[in-house]
């Protein structure tokens, strides 16, 4: 979809993105905050940020309990969701076009003036500590925290999540909530039919009556490398792994995508180096690989499920065709094809609203980047190869790297997986 950018600073001290979207019969918004778990008071009390996230539709200045405002919000089918990270508590809504400015005044008064108490406190943490029990069976969601403590991370994993949840009082919430969310520490993106209205989108959050307080850096942490992780479940059938190779710093947006050419090479169809020679010789259903980058570190992620059985031929596959990467074993037309795919896929990713919204969320948040669409086509053509394959020695080379497994078997065996992973 055609569209156009603008970042614009409020008088408050707020800042985000208007995306013009013309004839867009549809309104999208992110409202983000740093108020997630590394922005907790203490440990203690870790989980404050998820239950303030849960706690965000309830009570508030104008309705008495989450079920009248839900009732009114959502009455002409308008949508709304939040979800909270180690870094980030965002709230997004979706809404027709006719009404956007009634649920711009909805969620005015849902993140400005809450009422928290203690009824749907109760209620929340016992929601939250579900939530998180369910995780509990999702055995990617019990090994990446693992992996993310092995290499450095300050974080909690699932389980002392869950114990951190008793320990939340009223006083807890209001306190987090009055630190972290903030004018200064507010970023939006507002995308749809914006000419026209750009002014009175301004005045409306302006109008947002939030605290000045304080922009929040993002938390540095000390990387280093540790043992494998093993995740003893007795009633595991088969290996669920996850591997980070990390390295200290931010990655530009072209080094994203060349290392997303990478991962389409070894791991993208049934056709790849890493997955489909797996896949042909049976050895593995599904396994993937993908590459994140925050402002201060950039990670080369590895994840699938194995039988026992096919174990150790399968980390030998993955050992072998990394150590060919590394010494730039690539050749020209498959990496001309992975151009082509990554070309494909941008192109398929801006056909709604929604998407170009999450598009630009994912660098401005994040980093503050805007890195605008219309660049992407001859950014993708621009990628080297040599380049690419620089990338991959560089995180390799880092000196930080994660495994974390969940299975039946005993540590010495996970053990043994991860240490043919010898680059």
């Amino acid at each position: 979809m055609k569209h156009s950018v603008e970042e614009i600073h409020l008088k408050n001290g707020a800042k985000g993105l208007l995306i013009n979207i013309p004839g867009a019969s549809v309104m999208s918004t992110r409202i983000q905050f740093r108020a997630g778990m590394l922005y907790a008071k203490s440990k203690d009390v870790y989980e404050i940020p998820h239950v303030v996230e849960h706690l965000a539709f309830g009570a508030n200045a104008k309705y008495r309990d989450e079920q009248a405002f839900e009732a009114e919000f959502t009455k002409n089918g308008a949508y709304h969701n939040a979800w909270t990270s180690d870094i980030s508590v965002c709230y997004e809504t979706e809404c027709a076009d006719f009404e956007w400015e009634r649920i711009m005044d909805l969620q005015k008064v849902s993140i400005c003036e809450p009422r928290f108490n203690e009824e749907e406190l109760k209620s929340e943490k016992a929601n939250v500590k579900s939530e998180l029990t369910g995780y509990m069976n999702d055995y990617y969601r019990l090994l990446w925290p693992r992996v993310q403590q092995a290499v450095g991370e300050d974080i909690l994993d699932i389980p002392e999540r869950i114990k951190t949840i008793q320990n939340i009082e009223l006083k807890d919430i209001r306190e987090h909530y009055r630190r972290t969310h903030t004018a200064n520490n507010m970023l939006f993106i507002i995308a749809g039919k914006i000419r026209g209205r750009k002014h009175k989108i301004t005045r409306m959050l302006e109008n947002w009556n939030l605290r000045e307080g304080e922009a929040f850096e993002i938390p540095v942490a000390d990387l280093h490398s540790s043992e494998a992780v093993s995740i003893r479940r007795k009633d595991a059938s088969n290996i669920t792994f996850g591997f980070s190779l990390v390295t200290p710093r931010h990655l530009e947006p072209d080094e994203v995508f060349a290392m997303n050419c990478l991962n389409h090479i070894l791991n993208g169809t049934t056709n790849s180096r890493i997955f489909g020679t797996a896949r042909k010789k049976g050895l593995v259903y599904g396994m993937g690989s993908s590459v994140a980058s925050n402002a201060t570190s950039s990670y080369w992620d590895f994840d699938g499920e194995v039988n026992v059985e096919n174990a150790e031929e399968l980390f030998e596959l993955i050992q072998e065709e990394l150590t060919k990467t590394l010494n730039g074993k690539i050749s020209d037309s498959d990496f001309v094809a992975a151009k082509s795919y990554a070309m494909g896929r941008l192109q398929m990713g801006a056909q709604t609203v929604g998407q170009i919204a999450d598009y630009y969320a994912d660098g401005y948040f994040t980093n503050e980047a805007i890195q605008k669409y219309d660049n992407m086509p001859s950014l993708i053509k621009s990628i080297d190869k040599t380049k690419m394959i620089e990338l991959a020695r560089e995180f390799a080379g880092s000196g930080v790297k994660g495994f974390a497994a969940v299975s039946s078997t005993d540590k010495a065996f996970i053990t043994s997986l991860e240490s043919r992973l010898n680059f």
